[in-house]
């Protein structure tokens, strides 16, 4: 999984997989899902990405039941 932040343009981009993209749907405005062919989805985007994300400059990342 990557995470992009483009502060030009305040964009984030989600990519899960590296799969084609086959299809985009702006699900609710400003957040773009991408699907491949067979409908698992691909990536996310959110537009005015400062504007919805609290911190679009930092991630944190947390697997469920690993203790660190």
């Amino acid at each position: 999984m990557k995470v992009r932040y483009d502060k030009e343009v305040d964009v984030m981009k989600i990519v899960f997989s590296n799969h084609k993209i086959a299809e985009s749907d702006e699900e609710k405005p400003g957040v773009i899902l991408d699907f491949d062919a067979q409908g698992n989805i691909v990536s996310m985007e959110i537009l005015d990405a400062s504007k919805s994300i609290t911190s679009p400059l930092s991630v944190d990342y947390e697997v469920a039941g690993i203790e660190n």
